[in-house]
């Protein structure tokens, strides 16, 4: 609903937007449309210019005209008046009269030539007064016709601009539209579902409500039946149970305590390359090493920053054997946390180490302000390090102070009542925290030196080299620092919930004594049922069994099929015995025919002996007859043919077989033939078997084929509906803003077309009211 609520916040703002920009659109038409009528105009005011600058030309050209006659006609004059000049000298007499005549009407042209050339020098002033004005209007009218089209050009990219972001803004927000119709679907379904699952859950949770009153009542019988005594409800007598072993309690401690072993150690090596840069620091600046002398105090102070490893290894130490005391099978609380006061007495050892390289610092610092290198901000830096430096010892000693009072349950349970747990762990978080803020400012500082350090004209790489150490000591000090104050805030409710250990519904302090009794209970536990255990007789794996109940469910033989084809080869078997009986009865009977034929052979061949004889006699008959296929087999080779098959039997001159010999050829050549044909039909058998599993296993293959394609079916039905319902949206949509697009576009042809017949009209009038003042100024 809140991306629902975000997408119709979005979408009100694109409509204001779209809005503001349609209005700008609106205005900006009107400006191009107006700049386009003032172009019409100018180019009709261009054109009438034209016209009278036609005109004028043509005036100049008559006057230029009339000016050549006037000059030729003077011209002549003058030729007649130097003729006239040269007759009168001679006869000066006669012509005296007709002198004053000449002279008159030389005056007289001569003031008509003075009079034209006065007219043409106004002409010429006239047409070049003209021609200048002209030249210059059409220049300014060129250059705003210019000014004007580049106008129009950029009125007509950002209307194509506007035009085209408007297009995009209105795909969008249809996109938008169809994207919130389908999610405001999915959340409608998913509202429906919600509501279905909670009425189950409902009724759910009422069934177990009632079974668990039922059975709440029932053991409640049962307690007040049977339980003569119970000792849970007095905290004296609960004290005396052995209380449980909680395993996952211990597993989630011991890997804190693994966290913190890692922090820890990322903290003393931290420390330990701080006290190491620091004392390579103090060889080399103020006062190099290497060309001069460090003063005594600061010598002392490398001595004791060089002993730094042996306070600062043991913390991890400590933290290891604390680490190692915390396994499964152990009760693990500040009661039984002996190896904690290991840890605290190695923290008070590296806070002595602190409070005695502290005093040596302080000086170190004071002696490096009042040396000739220290400029002021460099000595501010180095007072700001020196409050910093005390409120580190500050922190270090709260934070012992702490660490020893978890300490005092395992060693003085008189020391620290169980209630103020809870205070001591929250105070030891907030001065985790504190150390981390105070780091900070540290790595602040001395970033700030050593930037100002590095600007000191005797600076060496080597110091700048240190510099960079120690600000990277520094930085992973911080870091460790922060890392630990985020660990044990987070760890706190851990830390505070399970503070001590007792039996079940105890209220009362449990000594560690019960916790020893509990752990040697327990390894009996684990002892008597290691006893109990016996090894589990073979079965099959659980994979091969999963494949065999898959090869079962694939298979279409069932129990049914192979009881079918037990049943069918038993009706083979019978109708082989059948036939096995019937081949027997025409080998005998075939038998008979032998021996009948051979008789009548004998008759023909000794018709000395009487019918009597050959009625009575069977047995003499055999050995006749005997005698007889001996001597027929001497001639040719004896066949037998059946529907089984040919047997061609040939005897030699010296040799005959007998009957018996001749039975077992036959009786082998048809049970050979039996054996081939019950194998041929065993194969037939199993090969019918197979296809009709093959074909019930593609039915089933067919019929979940077509159920897929009717599913897809009906999906593609659905899909065709949605799409051409998106398409009927769009093309609605579409053919609205066409529409009033369309309407925009009439409007506003309408509007320019009646500015421009009030301009027409408006410029006609000016014409007319000029022409009437011109003909006003010529009367």
């Amino acid at each position: 609903m809140a991306a629902a609520a975000e997408l119709q916040g979005k979408y009100q703002k694109l409509a204001q937007e779209y809005s503001k920009l349609r209005a700008q659109n609106q205005v900006l038409k009107k400006g191009v449309v107006d700049e386009q009528a003032n172009s019409a105009s100018l180019k009709e005011q261009l054109k009438m210019k034209d016209q009278s600058l036609r005109k004028l030309q043509q005036e100049m050209d008559s006057l230029t005209f009339r000016n050549q006659q006037l000059a030729k006609r003077v011209e002549l004059l003058q030729d007649e008046l130097a003729l006239s000049e040269a007759r009168g000298k001679k006869n000066k007499k006669s012509a005296e009269s007709s002198s004053q005549l000449s002279q008159e009407q030389k005056s007289v042209f001569n003031e008509d030539l003075q009079k034209k050339i006065e007219e043409n020098e106004r002409l010429h002033i006239l047409f070049f007064e003209a021609d200048e004005q002209h030249k210059r209007l059409e220049a300014e009218l060129r250059t705003r016709l210019e000014v004007l089209e580049t106008d129009a050009a950029q009125h007509q990219t950002v209307v194509d601009s506007l035009t085209r972001k408007y297009t995009d803004t209105i795909e969008k927000l249809q996109n938008d539209k169809t994207k919130l119709e389908i999610k405001s679907q999915t959340l409608e379904r998913e509202a429906k579902d919600c509501r279905l699952r909670t009425e189950e859950c409902q009724q759910q949770l009422k069934n177990l409500q009632a079974a668990l009153g039922s059975r709440l009542e029932e053991s409640l019988c049962i307690i007040n039946e049977k339980v003569p005594f119970n000792d849970t409800r007095s905290s004296r007598y609960n004290a005396l149970n052995v209380p449980l072993h909680n395993r996952r309690y211990q597993l989630k401690l011991r890997d804190l305590a693994g966290q913190a072993l890692a922090f820890v150690q990322e903290l003393v090596t931290a420390l330990l390359n701080f006290h190491t840069y620091t004392e390579q620091k103090i060889q080399i600046f103020p006062i190099d090493s290497a060309t001069d002398t460090v003063s005594p105090l600061n010598q002392k102070f490398s001595q004791y920053l060089h002993e730094n490893a042996s306070y600062v290894r043991p913390l991890e130490e400590g933290m290891h054997h604390l680490f190692e005391s915390i396994t499964e099978d152990t009760v693990t609380v500040l009661e039984t946390a002996v190896k904690l006061k290991g840890f605290s007495e190695h923290l008070a050892s590296y806070l002595g180490f602190l409070r005695k390289i502290l005093p040596y610092q302080l000086k170190s610092l004071e002696e490096e302000c009042e040396s000739s290198l220290c400029t002021a901000a460099l000595r501010a830096r180095n007072m700001e390090l020196h409050s910093d430096m005390k409120r580190l010892i500050a922190v270090f000693e709260k934070l012992h102070t702490y660490v020893s009072l978890l300490v005092l349950p395992s060693t003085k349970p008189e020391g620290l009542l169980r209630t103020n747990y809870n205070l001591v762990f929250t105070n030891i978080a907030a001065s985790l925290h504190g150390f981390h803020d105070i780091l900070k400012d540290i790595s602040k500082h001395y970033s700030q030196k050593a930037t100002l350090e590095q600007d000191v004209p005797t600076a060496t790489q080597k110091l700048i080299t240190t510099n960079d150490c120690i600000l990277s000591s520094v930085a992973a000090l911080t870091n460790g620092a922060g890392k630990i104050a985020s660990f044990f805030s987070n760890n706190l409710d851990h830390f505070t919930a399970s503070l001590s250990y007792g039996p079940k519904g105890g209220t009362e302090f449990i000594s560690p004594l019960s916790a020893e009794c509990m752990l040697q209970y327990k390894k009996k536990a684990v002892a008597y049922m290691k006893s109990l255990k016996k090894p589990c007789a073979s079965s099959v794996p659980y994979e091969e069994a999963l494949a065999n109940r898959r090869v079962l469910l694939s298979s279409t033989e069932s129990r049914e099929g192979l009881a079918q084809q037990v049943q069918q080869s038993l009706e083979k078997i019978a109708r082989l015995e059948q036939e096995k009986e019937h081949w027997m009865l025409e080998a005998q009977l075939a038998k008979i025919k032998l021996e009948k034929e051979n008789q009548k052979l004998k008759n023909s061949l000794s018709g000395h002996l009487t019918e009597t004889l050959q009625e009575h006699s069977v047995l003499p008959n055999v050995a006749e007859q005997k005698k007889e296929t001996t001597e027929k087999s001497l001639k040719e080779p004896i066949r037998s043919t059946s529907l089984i098959g040919m047997l061609t039997i040939t005897t030699d001159n010296e040799k005959t077989p007998d009957v018996e010999s001749r039975e077992d050829l036959i009786k082998n050549h048809y049970m050979t033939r039996i054996a081939e044909l019950t194998s041929h039909l065993q194969l037939a058998d199993s090969k019918s078997v197979h296809f009709h599993a093959e074909c019930r296993a593609l039915a089933k293959r067919l019929s979940l084929a077509e159920k897929s394609k009717e599913s897809l079916t009906e999906e593609l039905k659905l899909a065709s509906q949605n799409i051409s319902r998106l398409q009927d949206e769009l093309m609605t949509t579409k053919r609205s803003y066409e529409d009033q697009l369309s309407m925009m576009s009439d409007h506003l042809c309408s509007m320019n077309e009646t500015l421009t017949k009030q301009r027409e009209e408006i410029d006609t009038l000016k014409m007319t009211s000029k022409g009437n003042s011109k003909k006003n100024k010529s009367r």
